[in-house]
């Protein structure tokens, strides 16, 4: 056993696991993941032997239960190594287990995958199928490079019109970093900023609580979250229940929104490859290095911490620019 950085005041398991992911600032959807394995592996180990607390178990149980998840449920490398990582979580930071067993768990290789990438035509063919904010949103994601909960969680304050740029805050990994502001997203922005602003005012004139804000802010600055500037870029529509602190507040617009509208959109459009919202970053990256700029401009833009991850999009070029001739075009007079 080995002294955890925090000890969870709680006496169930995943209530202990949710203290220690919060403490820790691991996001909403971190702590969802890790519960779901977590709670998985014990049911799972309960219905082949008997209810046992994760302390009474060890290398065996973990080894059987991740291979039940690659030869009986098929999961991919990262559903995988998803579920490694919350049982290691569990034994190193809640439970305080430092075994060398822990250290000799294998995890499974991604394989390096060329990114789905759209082409102009086709991102103009997708953008005429889709309307309203799904589409604004949608442009903003291409025009700037962001991820979706990147885009979604743009608050007002992040907005310069002035220097013509986005501020990304608290990116993938905890980064900020800043984007371009499109030239011709001007009035689009300046009309959603109006909307914006009537539903704030209106959540003002009905005294809701204020926005949710960043750890201990809305301690630290009481009001905080009810100031227009931390107001949503894209608030939802309707309030809803704040998952952890249970106050009905407003929040931004929900994710499958856009997801659901993109699948449309690619229906209507008859674009017949694999698109997701990401796949908008996709032809960011790859639609600028056609264009000239230079790859560590991406790489910032893209807010990745090596390179060698951007790298991916050279790739895409390759192929997309056909720049190596087939041998069966140099056969003269060979007629296909």
């Amino acid at each position: 056993m080995k002294p955890v950085s925090y000890l969870p005041q709680s006496t169930r398991l995943l209530d202990q696991l949710r203290e220690v992911l919060r403490y820790k600032h691991y996001s909403l959807r971190t702590e969802e993941a890790y519960v779901y394995w977590v709670k998985f592996f014990v049911r799972w180990h309960a219905r082949i032997a008997q209810m046992r607390h994760p302390r009474d178990m060890g290398a065996v149980e973990v080894q059987q239960f991740l291979s039940m998840l690659t030869t009986q449920r098929n999961v991919s490398v990262s559903t995988h190594n998803q579920a490694l990582s919350a049982l290691l979580f569990l034994y190193r930071e809640v439970l305080g287990v430092q075994l060398p067993w822990l250290d000799d768990v294998q995890r499974p290789t991604r394989p390096r995958r060329i990114p789905s990438v759209l082409t102009s035509a086709e991102v103009t063919a997708l953008f005429s199928a889709m309307t309203g904010v799904e589409l604004l949103l949608a442009k903003l994601l291409y025009g700037t490079g962001m991820r979706l909960n990147e885009g979604l969680r743009l608050r007002v304050k992040d907005v310069d019109f002035d220097r013509r740029v986005l501020v990304v805050r608290d990116g993938k990994g905890g980064k900020d970093r800043v984007v371009m502001l499109p030239h011709t997203f001007h009035a689009a922005l300046t009309t959603q900023l109006a909307q914006a602003r009537a539903l704030w005012e209106h959540d003002r004139q009905q005294h809701q609580p204020g926005v949710e804000v960043p750890d201990a802010l809305a301690t630290k600055y009481p009001g905080l979250g009810q100031r227009w500037g931390w107001f949503w870029l894209f608030p939802s529509p309707k309030l809803s229940i704040d998952p952890r602190s249970r106050i009905e507040r407003r929040h931004h617009l929900y994710e499958e929104r856009l997801q659901r509208a993109i699948k449309l959109a690619c229906a209507a459009a008859q674009i017949h490859k694999p698109v997701s919202v990401h796949t908008l970053r996709h032809s960011f990256a790859t639609h600028l290095l056609q264009a000239g700029t230079d790859i560590r401009t991406v790489q910032e833009l893209l807010g990745h911490s090596d390179v060698s991850t951007t790298m991916i999009y050279t790739h895409v070029l390759k192929v997309a620019a056909g720049g190596t001739a087939s041998p069966l075009d140099s056969l003269a007079g060979l007629a296909v």
